[in-house]
Formats: C-alpha cells, structure tokens, sequence
C-alpha cells in the first residue's frame, strides 16, 4: 500500500467515523422529539420543517455513509481508484477530493449531463 493509498484509507475511515456520528445524532434527536401539537400553529409550522430538514439530512448522511463504506470495500479488493465506467484510472486529485468517487471526471461529466437513461455504468 502507497502512501497516497494510505492518507486516502485513513481520509474514508475518517468520513466514516464522522457520517456514524452524524446518523447517530439525528436518531437521538428523532428519539427525544415527542408528537403533539405547540401553542401556536407557526410553532407547528416550524417543527414540521425542522424534522423535514432533518429527515432529509439524516437520508442523505446514510447515502453518503454506504457510498464511503462501498470505496472502502472496493479498497480491500484492490478496485480502488478504477473508474465503474470505463475502467480508466481516477485521477489522484479527484479521489483526494471526493474519496468515495466511483468515476472519472470525463465518466462523470457525461452521466451528468446525458438524458436520463442515457448516462448510466455499462
């Protein structure tokens, strides 16, 4: 194992850690909130949006959680660093960027912008 392979193990391994704590704290927070309605319906109005907001927070923390756990996983293969599209190398400074990438910025770039459908892994 490189260098870079290690500082980029220890970089998931520490997003890890923090995306486990972040879920963590929002399912307290969903735990210690009690149903029921406030005094005033702008009160309601506000609760609503604050667990909406972090309904959505904690949903997209757990994507993020299995998208690091998933380059972790295809770091113990040894897959690590291959783009899932077309098997090009990804470059070191977009994995230093985005750890857990599974594309090359060029794969990226086209599944982005091509129609849906159109852009998917072959």
């Amino acid at each position: 194992m490189t260098k870079n392979d290690q500082r980029l193990r220890k970089m998931l391994e520490t997003e890890r850690r923090e995306l486990l704590d972040a879920i963590s704290h929002y399912e307290v927070l969903a735990r210690q909130k009690k149903p029921g309605l406030g005094n005033h319906m702008a009160d309601d109005g506000t609760e609503a949006f604050d667990q909406a907001a972090s309904l959505a927070l904690h949903r997209n923390e757990q994507i993020l959680l299995s998208q690091v756990e998933a380059a972790l996983t295809r770091m113990d293969k040894g897959e690590y660093g291959a783009c899932e599209r077309c098997g090009n190398e990804i470059d070191f400074d977009r994995l230093v960027a985005v750890p857990y990438a599974e594309l090359c910025i060029r794969c990226q770039l086209y599944v982005e912008e091509a129609p849906r459908g159109n852009g998917t892994k072959r």
